[in-house]
């Protein structure tokens, strides 16, 4: 599989080398899911005394737990399973144009609890803190009163700095020069972190999704503010000099901007819905029998496919992953918008394309912007 993990943290000293390794054994669990210790001394080329003392340690830390062996297993000394801990969460947000969602993801990838409010019109960056705060309270002493919650991450549907995660610009929220990041934190009393929402939905599937097995990847993800990208080559996230890498929408394509060309308002139009998410609006598409919906449908798929064929030819991915509404697009027929793009891509790059819809479907960004709250505690496990 060619996965890429996360490189080690530098470590100097005894107690740096040992607050390393814990973080590549948390990291493993947490990518790579439940496995034994014998695997992780395999995996991770750590002695096995080694392993023992630094799974003991996570476990009473309380972030990972063992349970009992597979009993099945006849040969040899069975191995206790290593396990991500579920009652260790962070807090994801995924502010929108038409909605603000809300989850408590675990260590291990899993959307515990999560909430979507619907909004109208802009809205306000004190209002989603606001917002936030009100819900992670609920969730204090409701669902996750047991729970640790180690921090929060906002995936935002705009342009994010990379040096301090200030948002520059979010045109369909109406937010410039935003740091949503502190208003988050002041709010719900939690370290926030901030980035975009195409990037950390490239993230999630790369880690546990639908590119799971791939290296070069393309993530568009198509939401109510447009279309957004991630970009991942030879196992690493790419996102620019500055972090705003990935603007996929706001390319050039059949003489206006492609997210104005392929866009998840004019299909709600089609079908005649004046606000649905995405299960909703999935569900219209295909019961829609009227041949203005599929005109529409296939009027978008084939500006899509044109501007597919322009990052295999300069990219060349392995996959591409499509989320969202671009993912219904996709859906309608698969081997058709491949053979789409490998009609106008080179044929050498498209040759072993592959195309697929976001396995991680609605839990997508909140799985993403989880991993980015994740991060200092996947660093230094005890820090």
């Amino acid at each position: 599989m060619a996965t890429t993990r996360s490189v080690r943290p530098a470590a100097t000293g005894v107690e740096g080398v040992r607050r390393s390794n814990l973080g590549e054994v948390l990291r493993l669990v947490h990518h790579e899911g439940p496995r034994s210790r014998a695997v992780i001394t395999a995996e991770t080329g750590l002695n096995r005394s080694t392993v023992s003392d630094l799974v003991g340690t996570l476990a009473a830390a309380g972030l990972v737990e063992e349970r009992d062996p597979d009993p099945t297993r006849r040969v040899g000394r069975p191995s206790p399973i290593v396990a991500p801990s579920d009652a260790v969460v962070a807090i994801a947000v995924n502010p929108e144009v038409d909605a603000l969602e809300v989850g408590a993801v675990t260590l291990g990838g899993r959307v515990r609890v999560r909430v979507r409010e619907a909004a109208a019109g802009d809205v306000g960056v004190d209002d989603v803190a606001s917002a936030v705060a009100r819900i992670v309270d609920t969730w204090r002493s409701g669902p996750l009163r047991r729970a640790r919650i180690v921090g929060g991450a906002a995936a935002v549907p705009g342009l994010v700095r990379a040096s301090d995660g200030v948002v520059r610009l979010a045109p369909h929220l109406g937010w410039r020069d935003e740091n949503v990041g502190a208003r988050l934190a002041d709010a719900t009393e939690l370290p926030f972190a901030v980035g975009n929402d195409a990037s950390l939905g490239a993230r999630a599937e790369h880690l546990f999704g639908a590119a799971r097995d791939h290296a070069d990847v393309i993530y568009l993800n198509g939401g109510a503010s447009g279309i957004g990208g991630g970009l991942i080559l030879h196992g690493l996230a790419i996102g620019g000099a500055d972090g705003y890498a990935g603007e996929w929408g706001q390319n050039r394509a059949d003489g206006g901007l492609l997210e104005d060309e392929v866009n998840r308002a004019r299909l709600l139009q089609a079908v005649g819905l004046p606000q649905a998410d995405d299960d909703a609006l999935a569900d219209a598409l295909a019961a829609a029998s009227d041949p203005a919906v599929a005109a529409e449908i296939e009027r978008q798929r084939a500006v899509l496919s044109a501007s597919l064929a322009n990052a295999v030819n300069v990219l060349n991915p392995s996959v591409i992953v499509l989320g969202g509404f671009l993912a219904m697009l996709r859906d309608r027929d698969p081997e058709g918008l491949l053979a789409a793009v490998r009609a106008q891509a080179l044929a050498a790059p498209g040759e072993n394309l592959d195309i697929r819809a976001a396995a991680l479907g609605a839990d997508r960004l909140l799985i993403g912007a989880a991993e980015a709250a994740f991060a200092p505690l996947l660093a230094d496990p005890l820090g």
